[in-house]
């Protein structure tokens, strides 16, 4: 092989990356070696005399030679430089292996799409809250003076539950708010409801346990749930909630039941006193544990906040998850997890093992927002403004979408749902047309758990748009629906077969 033309040929290629010579050429012969274009066992050219073929110092062929060494491609001897034997293992595959050579589980290879990523941004994304009302400057004074307090021992790995600050902190306030039953033993901190989630099907349920999910139902628990080895069963929701029936009970009996009952996600129902009390003394009943996600319960616009499922019954069997995603700011990433207070000692035991201790800075400086007063101000404000912009949203649906769809889910919470009477139209391809305009809402049939549930429509996350510009991004909106609307129509039409023609008798007029 010629080398020197080897060499040149990849500087030619390559001049544009500005690389000194030593580098060029030690870039160069790592690359041949690796690839196997240089095979195990040949003979590189003398440091002389290959530095006067290309022109160069001896120097620069004696430092790649010497790099070349000292990373195991290359071996001397008394009769010069030799590619090493081991090179070899270093060669690339040919071509990128299939995903399943490439080790992912089967769990990972049934993980369906998401709607579409959380962190984009654009009008009527779902749980987004409106990041420009949060007081930036309060937030960074009591982040100061959290780190001003931080002693030498807390730099050191934090406490496995949390702070004990914040988790009596967060006690105290779901005591008062959300009428739940509960000490701070029980109360443990985790990084947002994806992690309590993750947490909670690895630990209370075991490989092939069945866990219910709504139908449709939160993506992020569908993907816990699959992680965790749990095979899923779908329960469908309607205008009251999940809505399980005997024969799930039956034959398909749960481990876990995972329920958004305050706001269900993505539909927006909430789930009736009464069958709240059923599912809790079903659930009692079968040995099952409910996983009931408050995530954005705080914001009640019609009546008074309803009561977590957690405390309407003594010792019921719920495990509790809440988040400080949507009531302050998604990127502070703390959530928690509310355990009965039988499995506290043995979750405590758990989280010991598992838990990412850290963050101690943040915790102190939410436990201070919770203790003064200042979180509950926050949200007193928050239901105001988004009180006002569901209301104008509601509005400009019913009076530009209303003969097509109808809305649902807008008593709670920062979205809603807006369902389409007839089922053919193509809820994801209207996604996909509305992004390209800058509107990023999520197909309600994308979020389908378990075959088809029959909701088609879209999912609006409305906090973080102004109430000013709904009218104007509804009517962009309604002129896709419509259109879809129209072709779906359309398209039954020319697949009705067309009427038998008229038999007529074999006479013939005059």
């Amino acid at each position: 092989m010629d080398l020197a033309l080897l060499i040149n040929d990849y500087a030619e290629q390559h001049r544009d990356q500005g690389w000194p010579r030593q580098r060029m050429l030690h870039e160069c012969l790592r690359s041949a070696i690796r690839s196997g274009t240089l095979a195990a066992g040949a003979r590189l050219a003398a440091s002389r005399a290959l530095a006067e073929e290309l022109g160069v110092a001896r120097n620069t062929v004696l430092y790649a030679y010497e790099q070349l060494t000292s990373e195991g491609f290359v071996v001397t001897d008394r009769r010069g430089t030799v590619v090493a034997a081991l090179a070899a293992e270093h060669k690339p595959a040919r071509r990128a292996p299939a995903v399943q050579e490439a080790g992912l589980s089967q769990r990972v290879r049934n993980l369906r799409a998401v709607p579409g990523p959380a962190d984009r941004m654009g009008a009527f994304v779902p749980g987004v809250p409106a990041l420009e009302q949060f007081p930036m400057a309060l937030w960074r004074r009591m982040m100061e003076r959290a780190l001003r307090t931080i002693t030498v021992e807390q730099l050191n790995y934090g406490e496995a539950a949390g702070e004990p600050q914040l988790r009596e902190a967060i006690a105290d306030h779901l005591r008062a708010s959300r009428g739940v039953v509960c000490e701070a033993a029980q109360v443990f901190i985790t990084d947002g409801t994806q992690s309590s989630l993750d947490i909670c099907m690895h630990a209370l349920a075991d490989v092939g346990d069945t866990v219910w999910i709504e139908n449709p139902g939160y993506g992020g628990a569908l993907a816990a749930a699959r992680g965790a080895g749990l095979a899923v069963a779908g329960i469908d929701v309607d205008d009251d909630g999940m809505s399980p029936t005997p024969e799930d009970w039956l034959l398909r009996p749960p481990r876990l039941i995972y329920t958004t009952p305050s706001h269900q996600y993505p539909v927006g129902s909430v789930l009736s006193l009464r069958r709240r009390l059923a599912l809790i003394e079903s659930a009692r009943a079968a040995g099952a544990l409910i996983i009931e996600d408050d995530y954005d319960s705080e914001f009640r616009h019609d009546g008074a906040p309803l009561h977590a499922m957690q405390g309407l019954a003594a010792n019921a069997p719920v495990v509790y998850l809440g988040t400080f995603s949507k009531t302050m700011f998604p990127s502070l990433r703390i959530g928690f997890v509310v355990v009965p207070a039988s499995l506290a000692e043995a979750f405590l035991q758990m989280r010991e093992q598992s838990s990412a201790r850290g963050r101690v800075a943040e915790q102190l400086a939410l436990a201070e927002f919770l203790r003064s007063g200042q979180f509950a101000l926050h949200l007193r404000r928050m239901r105001r403004l988004y009180r006002q912009r569901r209301d104008a949203l509601v509005g400009a649906l019913r009076q530009h979408l209303g003969s097509v769809a109808t809305v649902h889910g807008g008593s709670a919470g920062m979205h809603l749902s807006l369902r389409f009477n007839d089922a053919a139209i193509d809820d994801e391809a209207i996604v996909a047309q509305a992004l390209e305009r800058g509107i990023a809402v999520n197909a309600l049939s994308a979020h389908d758990t378990q075959g088809e549930s029959g909701w088609k429509g879209l999912m609006l996350g409305y906090a973080q748009v102004p109430a000013e510009q709904m009218e104007g991004l509804v009517k962009q909106l309604a002129a896709l629906v419509h259109l879809a609307a129209y072709a779906a129509n359309c398209s039954r039409t020319f697949k009705t077969p067309y009427p038998p023609a008229r038999r007529t008798s074999g006479r013939s007029r005059r």
